[in-house]
């Protein structure tokens, strides 16, 4: 397993996540049709062209999910149990067809579970970043992570 424990987050830690990832219109077309969202910004070029954007602009739900998923494989692949929950989300500029997104995060606190002795809790905040250094996507998540047992296995 590739992820971290509990023990191993750091309180003000810092992570920068590679590689970053293209979005392409398939990936926003897909996602809005996979979630049923016909909003017009999203899929109809002639609408969006009309827009103060001028284009069509990625699914901000899609561009969350994206930048999560880019910081699995440094953080929580296989040692996560539960996304606990996802706050003060922001999307301060839009993402278009083309743009190379990258992540980062920081460890914001921790905490001993209490129900779960054998998992702690962490709250960490994401930042995604187009290709420019422009944010796209800023939220805080907060996570079940397993805890190492005395003899370095999983609790």
């Amino acid at each position: 397993m590739a992820g971290k424990y509990f023990e191993d987050f750091e309180v003000g830690a810092r992570f920068k996540h590679t590689p970053g990832r293209t979005v392409t219109e398939m990936d926003n077309v897909l996602f809005c049709a996979l979630t049923m969202n016909d909003q017009p910004l999203h899929i109809n070029e002639d609408f969006a062209a009309r827009t103060e954007f001028g284009k069509r602009i990625v699914n901000g739900i899609y561009t969350m999910g994206l930048v999560v998923g880019l910081t699995i494989s440094d953080l929580s692949e296989g040692t996560i149990i539960a996304n606990l929950g996802y706050d003060r989300v922001v999307h301060p500029n839009p993402v278009f067809h083309g743009d190379t997104i990258y992540a980062e995060s920081e460890v914001l606190d921790k905490r001993e579970s209490k129900s779960r002795p054998d998992c702690g809790i962490v709250r960490l905040k994401h930042t995604g970043r187009k290709q420019d250094g422009t944010v796209v996507v800023e939220l805080e998540r907060t996570t079940l992570f397993l805890k190492r047992t005395k003899e370095g296995e999983i609790g």
